[in-house]
């Protein structure tokens, strides 16, 4: 059982992280008329600071920063793959991003789908790339729960049946209630003592472990000792599968619609590129997490069997002092927060835009979308809590795997959409199928691992990628066979370029709405 001063100090925190949320209204008030652009995306006026904080909040979860050590403590070197993977998405996030708000303020797009219907006039399209997203997020915002499952109970702070369940409940019930009032300011705001909480509780851990432990030599010697020094290196057979994994990661990333949400909440494109090159603070974050998981197996720390992820909180609990020890537990839990926020708000949005007015009620108000946003937002919420309650752990974490290999199938339809137009969507729709079906399989034939061989020799990749491939092939494949045969496409609405341009727009034209 956790101390008296641990609880104070975590219950400190989480307290700070509610009355921040009380105050979100304050952040960009608007006298405009409810609209989801105005709850969904802040209407879209946070500038470099606040973005910088919502979009690394919202990237880097709490899951990533137990998941990634965990990883680390079972598996050694492979688990870095999430440090490139990271560092691939600032320059990824540096062009699309941009590119994509640019679109989206001139037309009123909220979410990628909305684009892609304006792109390729394809309604099926569309809807496709909407429920892939929704599909996707939903096992995403278990995660976050799990993540919190998995701090709380290292720390002692997770009672045991019952109680420990209402813990839970009463952690997402305040963050219901923030977003469902404020929208996406509410997780814009705790995103600021997010950032701060870890920062300052890494920096302090990471100070310690080397300070306890002799330093990084120390450090990587004893880890060696116990998981065998080949581990802490990548070997031939393994790089494929690392680079692909990483590359394959960065471009499912930036097509999560939380992303897109964070990102389209921006005031401008030039604020989305100065927060993508100050996006690798957050990545060396990451980077000292992993760090982390080995500092675990150097001290020594066993882990129950299958809840890797609890290693870095079972270091923190034995080596730091509880009431500093509270707080870090405390900050990991408002990283949880953040992006279960933002994802509720990504998930509705889609909903509301994509489905509900698209198809079920067309003439649907601003007020009304906003009001069935906001319903929706608090569905995903308990639907994400009775997940966790009503299956086991494994089970979102294989759902979460095969999320990352389904929305990484709608990269040509979004991202290669913002360059060229040739693509037939009808060719897009049959390359998500195929590599939406490749990638199921693939992920379940090998027993829900990412990592699949491809038959040649050792030869491992991401199944994600393998996917992505097989997808693109049938979209250009098959756009050249239905132009031959003349069939036609929709109107394209956005006013990009046809043909594959990197032609940047003047920035005067690029703000006009």
């Amino acid at each position: 059982m956790a101390s008296g001063t641990m609880t104070a100090s975590f219950l400190a925190v989480i307290g700070g992280a509610s009355l921040l949320a009380v105050t979100a209204r304050r952040l960009h008030p608007s006298d405009r008329l409810p609209s989801l652009e105005g709850w969904a995306l802040a209407d879209r006026r946070l500038g470099p600071v606040w973005t910088w904080f919502l979009l690394g909040g919202t990237i880097f979860t709490a899951y990533t920063f137990t998941a990634v050590p965990g990883l680390v403590y079972g598996n050694g070197a492979a688990a870095f793959f999430a440090v490139p993977y990271t560092v691939l998405v600032c320059p990824l996030a540096f062009v699309l991003l941009s590119r994509l708000w640019t679109v989206a303020r001139r037309h009123g797009y909220v979410t990628a789908a909305d684009f892609v219907r304006g792109r390729y006039g394809s309604p099926p399209l569309a809807l496709m790339v909407a429920l892939t997203g929704i599909l996707a997020t939903v096992p995403y915002l278990a995660l976050q729960l799990l993540g919190i499952q998995a701090v709380l109970t290292a720390g002692g702070l997770y009672p045991r049946g019952a109680a420990g369940d209402l813990v839970m409940v009463a952690l997402f019930a305040g963050l219901a209630v923030a977003t469902y009032r404020h929208g996406l300011r509410a997780p814009a705001v705790i995103s600021a003592l997010k950032a701060v909480a870890v920062f300052v509780s890494l920096t302090a851990v990471t100070w310690l472990v080397l300070e306890r432990l002799g330093g990084p030599g120390a450090v990587f010697d004893g880890a060696a000792e116990r998981i065998g020094g080949s581990a802490l290196l990548l070997t031939p057979p393994q790089q494929p599968a690392y680079a692909t994994l990483a590359l394959g990661s960065a471009l499912a990333l930036l097509m999560y619609p939380h992303v897109l949400t964070a990102g389209f909440a921006a005031d401008g494109p030039d604020t989305l590129r100065k927060v993508s090159v100050a996006l690798p603070a957050w990545t060396g974050l990451l980077a000292l997490f992993g760090f982390l998981g080995i500092a675990a197996l150097a001290a020594g720390v066993r882990v129950p069997q299958g809840e890797a992820e609890t290693a870095v909180p079972m270091l923190v609990d034995r080596l730091m002092p509880a009431p500093l020890a509270g707080l870090v537990f405390g900050a990991i839990t408002i990283g949880a927060l953040v992006p279960a926020a933002v994802l509720s708000i990504a998930a509705a949005t889609g909903f509301v835009r994509n489905v509900y007015v698209e198809y079920l009620h067309p003439t649907a108000t601003p007020k009304r979308q906003v009001r069935i946003a906001k319903a929706v937002s608090l569905i995903a919420k308990a639907g994400a809590v009775a997940f966790v309650f009503g299956l086991r752990d494994q089970d979102a974490i294989n759902l979460q795997l095969l999320g990352g290999v389904w929305i990484l199938q709608i990269f040509p339809s979004v991202a290669i959409g913002l360059f060229t137009g040739r693509l037939h969507p009808r060719a897009l729709l049959a390359g998500w199928g195929v590599g939406m079906l490749a990638g199921t399989l693939l992920v379940v034939r090998e027993g829900f691992s990412s990592i699949v061989p491809l038959g040649f020799g050792r030869l491992e990749v991401y199944a994600g990628f393998a996917a992505l491939l097989l997808n693109l092939t049938v979209a250009v494949a098959g756009t050249a066979l239905l132009e031959r045969l003349g069939v036609p496409r929709g109107a394209d609405l956005t006013d990009l370029p046809s043909r594959l341009t990197l032609r940047r727009r003047p920035e005067t034209e690029a703000n006009q709405p």
